[in-house]
């Protein structure tokens, strides 16, 4: 057996015994204890002893000073339990520490190519790196600079008291982070994959882990030199990559994805909204709402347009479209000039509620205000519905059509260390209700509904059929005529 120091709580990691003072032996040159019993080559005179160096330490016991690949979870464990036991690191040295080696291992994964086996692993983690205020591993996590971390609602809590330094180590939490927290998603990953490993080793089988990040990344939309000047406005999307309808309603399943064949993943990310468009999760490129009036909208995208938006995760208040005069160079005007009105694509998210039809949610990190963003470019979190829509007097002073969207997907969302989807829940209090006018709610059944026999979300109702004119090109995808092209193919019958 290798030779292993004691831990930070003083237990040998061999014969797992707290050894006395007279039978510890710290390192020479990290002061790291080591239980004399375990040690395969023990010091012979006091001498050596006091000059003594641990294996890690000793050139002649570790002559490669290269450290090796982490091949196992045992050896992630004994990693973690090295950077604790490790003396000249300040606590938050080893956390930061642990926070690499652990976004490390997500990123690479286990050697070997199977699961991780991290039964221990998550009882670690769960000393290691839990909420430093409710001592539990953490609900959405929140990471300060000092390394240490916190559930969202324990940060939200703690810094709402007015209170700017951690909990545990007293280093000053930035004015940033304490309005705008942002939730680790790394950390998230790693709590996730212990607890999925240890729900597989308990019923000996394995689910898939629906959270990827873009190894092979697709081509690049097309830009032109104009629109590279003034943004990506007037850029062109290039190759549509799904073989779904651009007016397609809810997840974009696996049989729609030939590149793939996996479909678009909750937590999957893009670099911007173009690339977005590329896998048909929210088609526009500018505009927050992707829909039709007559039809229902397909999906919206949260980048911090309006104010008035509220985002609590698995809920959120959205704001509609209009309202600002654009006319001319205003095209980045924000001031509201007149009201909203449920018009266009405000209608389309009023039909959806009506209808009770899935509407795809992206989130963008422009979101500035909101904990659930990410911190980079465009991802998409799952489908929602939206249950109640109205209109109110918005913080500009003029009239805005606003949404209560609730999330309704059968994959976890990317802030949460859940092994599984949505469950019904009840709607949450909204206080501006009470001045709200033009209220609308569903009076009939929702299309897309909670399955209580299969236990999933599901088309309780056939979606509604595209009318968008579709046609496969060489490769496959496909393409909407063109007026051109429908016109000599009438005129030629």
């Amino acid at each position: 057996m290798a030779d292993l120091p004691c831990d930070g709580d003083g237990l040998c990691m061999v014969c797992k015994i707290k050894p006395s003072p007279d039978e510890t032996l710290h390192c020479h040159t990290c002061a790291t204890p080591w239980h004399v019993a375990c040690l395969s080559s023990r010091p012979e005179t006091m001498g050596e002893a006091l000059k003594w160096e641990c294996p890690d330490c000793s050139p002649l016991s570790n002559p490669d000073p290269v450290p090796k690949p982490i091949a196992s979870s045992s050896d992630l464990v004994a990693s973690i339990r090295i950077i604790q036991a490790d003396t000249s690191l300040t606590e938050r040295e080893k956390a930061q520490k642990r926070q690499q080696l652990m976004c490390k291992r997500e990123q690479d994964g286990p050697a070997d190519g199977g699961p991780p086996k991290t039964n221990d692993l998550l009882e670690l983690l769960g000393g290691n790196l839990n909420c430093s205020i409710c001592m539990q591993l953490p609900e959405r996590p929140v990471t300060t600079p000092c390394g240490h971390n916190f559930c969202l609602k324990c940060f939200e809590k703690w810094v709402g008291q007015r209170k700017r330094t951690c909990a545990n180590c007293r280093c000053p939490i930035p004015n940033k982070m304490a309005s705008n927290p942002r939730i680790n998603s790394a950390l998230v990953i790693a709590i996730r994959m212990a607890k999925a490993s240890k729900s597989n080793a308990e019923v000996g089988q394995s689910k898939p882990q629906h959270f990827i990040h873009n190894q092979d990344r697709p081509d690049k939309a097309f830009t032109t030199d104009r629109a590279k000047k003034t943004g990506k406005a007037n850029a062109c999307s290039g190759k549509i990559f799904v073989t779904t309808a651009p007016d397609h309603f809810g997840p974009i399943p696996a049989e729609n994805d030939p590149e793939r064949d996996q479909g678009v993943l909750v937590g999957e990310s893009w670099e911007d909204r173009m690339e977005c468009r590329q896998w048909g999760v929210h088609m526009p490129h500018v505009s927050g709402i992707a829909g039709q009036s007559t039809y229902g909208c397909q999906s919206v995208a949260l980048s911090g347009g309006y104010e008035d938006d509220e985002d609590h995760g698995e809920w959120f208040l959205y704001t509609g479209s209009g309202g600002r005069d654009l006319s001319g160079n205003k095209r980045t005007n924000k001031a509201h000039s007149f009201d909203q009105k449920f018009e266009k694509l405000n209608e389309a998210l009023r039909l959806s509620c009506r209808k009770g039809y899935p509407v795809r949610v992206v989130r963008s990190h422009k979101e500035k205000r909101s904990a659930y963003a990410p911190e980079e470019g465009v991802r998409y979190d799952g489908v929602y519905r939206v249950e109640k829509c109205w209109r109110k007097k918005g913080a500009q002073g003029h009239l805005v059509c606003r949404y209560l969207f609730i999330r309704c997907d059968n994959e976890p969302a990317p802030w949460t260390s859940n092994d599984h989807g949505d469950l019904p829940r009840p709607l949450p209090a909204v206080p501006e209700l009470k001045g709200a006018i033009d209220l609308t709610e569903r009076k009939e059944a929702p299309f897309w509904d909670y399955d209580e026999e299969k236990g999933r979300w599901m088309w309780k109702k056939p979606p509604p059929p595209s009318r968008k004119r579709m046609h496969s090109d060489c490769s496959g995808i496909p393409r909407k005529r063109s007026k051109k092209s429908l016109a000599a193919k009438f005129a030629g019958k």
